[in-house]
């Protein structure tokens, strides 16, 4: 028998515990552990953002961290025919340029910056001929098919594409060729098929089962003359996605029959059984990588009774496990509430004020909630701000000014706010604080003062404009962020997209959130923040880069007029309304080794 040593040309090493960094391939003994470890490679799906709404039978490009969403269909009567079209960043999706037509079960191709979509059904129009072309902003007319299909395959780049099968509405065996500004015809399928999942190039496509009917496990490949018969899949499949090239893809999800969640990789040869994603579904839009079958993303689809669905889903295959980030279940507070103000970060947090309790204070320790001292001014509705050992409370109830600052211990009176408003939003330290917006009844306009805090004193800083209540803020005093919130006017004014950013003297337009929200809230920075619930998005957790949004996993619970604070990789949400005690901590994702434990005999 060949030794370790005689296979890889050296011992295998002993160490107390796991070395650090270990590469893939590489071997120990742990002597702590009394096991030989080492580092493998795998497959595993986990989650990312969540797409802007709910949909299936999208058209799909690009990659896992460039990837392009667009068209698609849910519920009738509600949006059949989507204009919509997402661009995703490897977190999260944010709004692209709208489709000229509107429709569902077209075929993608192509990247995020250079996109192609093709055929296609419109509800009240049938199937479609229209091409259009993307050039990473918006959509233009392209040549239009010889053919008016939907349901079909697509591969290949914007100036190199490849369309094959699909409905017109009988079943199909047409192929067709782009070459970026018209189409001619390939070779035909050797079956009449519909909903065939495909990927690859236009001169080496590879097309997964599909519907003839009924489904089938067929595989043909395409050689960029004609199509071929090969190794049939495990199992029928259709309506899934696929992604890679013809010799090292990877096909999931679809009907097989029902809905799975099950995938397989292809190596132009055999299929291998792999990670399963979270979710099963049909009528998914998917991208990956234009070389192996290393990355994929499966977004959207249909799950049955439970409708469609937004979730993301990332694949990878390599030495490298990556944990989605997520909201997950905290300590209770210990009194109910809602209406309270937050600060600090999610090992080291501080709830206060808040209704119907409100002069309770807590302290969180990554883990549970612990009573502390009083407030001197019982109070809901006002702006927190700074650390657990250093926190502000300024405004609220009515229209007030009281400021209170928290030493760890006890709170203490401070210098006034100039203008009294409740529904404010905060940024900064104990010592460098900002306090801005807010509503002071009875007047129906809001309160557009902003005002910077030195931990005794507050002074007139640069207004708001437009001026907003009931908004996120977050981030410091010389660089400041305001998210969402109301307009003039109240009761139940209308909430905004607005963003506004800070620089120490004066706010300046930021980027537009992707929904309208107000009773939100924030974490992080100027550059790097999130903002999470509020009244008219719920759960929705949205992600911010210093010029565009993009979202991230939801919350579990939908909630408004609560806490929150942290950063963009580690926040709290705590309280809600009407009064609740819940919490929820958002851990950003993280990678890891993958190292595993071998058993010897």
């Amino acid at each position: 028998m060949s030794t370790f040593k005689e296979i890889a040309g050296r011992n295998i090493r002993s160490y107390t515990t796991n070395p650090d960094n270990p590469l893939e391939g590489q071997m120990w003994y742990n002597q702590t552990d009394f096991a030989l470890k080492g580092v493998v490679a795998s497959g595993a799906w986990s989650s990312g953002g969540n797409l802007i709404a709910p949909r299936s039978n999208m058209g799909g490009a690009g990659n896992q961290t460039a990837g392009l969403s667009f068209g698609g269909r849910n519920p009738p009567p509600a949006i059949p025919g989507h204009t919509s079209t997402d661009e995703y960043n490897g977190s999260g999706w944010a709004v692209g340029g709208a489709l000229s037509t509107g429709r569902f079960q077209l075929a993608g191709a192509g990247t995020q910056t250079a996109g192609l979509g093709a055929g296609g059904y419109v509800e009240t129009g049938g199937a479609q001929t229209v091409t259009e072309e993307y050039n990473g902003s918006s959509w233009t007319a392209g040549g239009a098919l010889s053919t008016g299909r939907f349901a079909l395959g697509g591969a290949g780049t914007q100036t190199s594409g490849l369309v094959a099968g699909g409905r017109t509405p009988s079943y199909t065996t047409a192929t067709e060729e782009y070459g970026g500004t018209s189409w001619t015809s390939g070779g035909a399928l050797t079956q009449a098929k519909t909903l065939t999942q495909m990927t690859g190039t236009q001169i080496a496509a590879v097309a997964f089962g599909g519907v003839t009917p009924p489904g089938t496990a067929n595989v043909e490949e395409y050689n960029g003359t004609s199509w071929s018969e090969v190794n049939n899949l495990p199992t029928t499949r259709d309506n899934g996605g696929a992604s890679g090239v013809q010799t090292s893809s990877i096909v999931f999800a679809g009907n097989a029959p029902g809905a799975t969640g099950n995938a397989f990789t292809y190596d132009g040869t055999n299929f291998t059984a792999t990670a399963t994603m979270a979710t099963a579904r049909t009528g998914l839009g998917a991208a990956g990588t234009t070389s192996n079958n290393s990355t994929a993303l499966g977004f959207g689809g249909y799950i049955g009774g439970s409708g469609y669905t937004t979730a993301t889903e990332e694949y990878n295959f390599g030495a490298t496990v990556i944990t989605p980030g997520a909201w997950a279940s905290g300590g209770a507070l210990g009194t109910a509430r809602n209406n309270l103000s937050g600060a600090g970060t999610e090992s080291a947090g501080l709830a206060f004020g808040g209704y119907p309790s409100n002069n309770e204070t807590e302290e969180y320790n990554g883990s549970t909630w612990s009573e502390q001292n009083n407030l001197n001014t019982g109070r809901g509705s006002a702006t927190g701000f700074g650390v657990q050992t250093a926190a502000v409370m300024a405004g609220g109830s009515g229209a007030l000014t009281t400021t209170e600052n928290y030493d760890g211990t006890s709170w203490s009176p401070s210098g006034a706010l100039s203008t009294g408003r409740r529904y404010l939003a905060g940024a900064g330290t104990q010592t460098a604080g900002l306090g801005f917006g807010g509503y002071a009844p009875p007047s129906p306009a809001g309160v557009s003062a902003t005002e910077e805090y030195n931990g005794s004193i507050w002074t007139g800083g640069g207004a708001l404009s437009p001026t907003t209540w009931a908004s996120a803020g977050t981030g410091t005093q010389t660089a400041a962020l305001k998210m969402g919130g109301a307009g003039a006017g109240s009761p139940g004014p209308t909430a905004g997209v607005n963003t506004q950013e800070y620089n120490g003297s004066s706010w300046t337009a930021g980027g537009d959130m992707i929904s309208a929200n107000k009773s939100n809230q924030g974490a992080g920075t100027q550059t790097a923040a999130l903002t999470f619930g509020g009244n008219t998005t719920g759960t929705q957790t949205l992600g911010y880069d210093g010029t565009s949004w993009s979202t991230r996993p939801s919350l579990s619970t939908g909630r408004t007029y609560f806490a929150g604070f942290g950063i963009n990789t580690a926040a709290i949400a705590t309280g809600n309304n009407p009064a609740a005690a819940i919490t929820e901590e958002f851990t950003g994702e993280t990678t890891a080794v993958n190292i595993k434990t071998f058993t010897t005999s």
